[in-house]
């Protein structure tokens, strides 16, 4: 699905305003934001009051009513700006379109207060991961409880809200709401990330995590998740492309401009089965760009006060970032083929 810029009128002016905050905002502190223990909640209050976090909020609800290309270009800007604030803001929109997708009660309850930013949602995907079901649903008298751990759950201190995807003993996905608050059923371990660790980014442990009924959101198959998400890969892509396009910025025009166009073309017009490829050779370009980066700034590039070393441990997070085998694979190709000595 193609991320072309939208038409005059209230997308425009998001996708101008995004753009405005990441230069104006965002990059001017994101030095700062990446040696502190959180993103400053005057980022996030930004964002929520203008907008951003409805964008993925269906207008009848009182949100944006972004489509899919929108919400990727608007998270490419942010990222551009600073990929930890993008990155919290958007596990949100992630809760956010599961919300939107869910039973009226849950969508007439939450939709309001989470596209206002009143509450702000992260994602627990432990039961999505391939393989043995690392976090588990069992259903009982009243709702389900929920059992294992979600590895990666990314705003955590700065989050009330959990959307959480466990899967239930026939390999069925069950999608729910619950608190982002510790408890006695609920516990969290900071991880320690080279970047974007002001995050809030843990791994989250359940134990009998009881989830009642009003909160369920769905279920699915879980063999049909892998198609679902699949098709989903481009707007983890759109971080890749923010740090690619500020390293641009920082560089100049050089050959990789025409180059980082083709990844963008690439990404927006690949099949489903196609996109893997396009993620890695996006992710692949950014290390490249923020390396060259680096070597263009010379040895003060390495300081800790300076971008490019900032960018060059970003490009690297994004490598690995949301992966999947053929991401691994083709990244792991791309990057160990052999080369013609010069």
């Amino acid at each position: 699905m193609r991320a072309t810029e939208p038409a005059p009128g209230g997308q425009r002016g998001l996708l101008e305003r995004a753009r405005d905050i990441a230069d104006t905002v965002l990059f001017p502190a994101a030095l700062d934001v990446d040696a502190a223990p959180r993103v400053p909640s005057g980022h996030l209050d930004l964002l929520a009051t203008e907008g951003f976090y409805g964008l993925a909020v269906p207008a009848e609800a009182g949100g944006a009513g972004a489509d899919y290309p929108d919400l990727c270009l608007v998270a490419e800007a942010f990222a551009s700006g600073c990929l930890t604030t993008a990155f919290v803001w958007m596990q949100h929109q992630g809760a956010v379109r599961r919300v939107a997708d869910g039973p009226a009660g849950l969508r007439e309850s939450r939709l309001g207060p989470l596209g206002r930013g009143e509450r702000r949602a992260g994602l627990a995907l432990g039961g999505t991961l391939p393989g043995p079901a690392r976090l588990r649903a069992r259903r009982v008298s009243g709702g389900y409880l929920l059992d294992g751990h979600s590895p990666w759950v990314t705003g955590w201190g700065m989050i009330d809200t959990l959307a959480v995807a466990a899967r239930d003993e026939q390999d069925i996905l069950v999608w729910s709401l619950t608190d982002a608050a510790e408890s006695a059923t609920l516990s969290v371990q900071p991880l320690r990330m080279v970047a974007a660790s002001a995050s809030g980014t843990v791994t989250a442990r359940f134990a009998a995590h009881f989830v009642p009924d009003q909160r369920v959101l769905g279920r699915q198959p879980f063999a049909e998740f892998g198609p679902q998400d699949a098709a989903g890969l481009r707007l983890n892509g759109s971080l890749t492309l923010g740090v690619l396009g500020r390293c641009r910025a920082l560089l100049g025009p050089t050959g990789l401009d025409d180059q980082a166009e083709a990844c963008r073309a690439d990404l927006d017009e690949a099949a489903p089965q196609r996109l893997p490829a396009a993620r890695a050779a996006a992710a692949e370009l950014a290390m490249r760009a923020a390396t060259a980066l680096l070597v263009h700034v010379g040895s003060r590039g390495i300081l800790r006060d300076q971008h490019a070393q900032r960018l060059v441990r970003e490009a690297m997070f994004l490598l690995v970032f949301g992966s999947r085998p053929p991401i691994k694979a083709d990244l792991l190709a791309r990057l160990t083929a052999a080369t013609t000595a010069r």
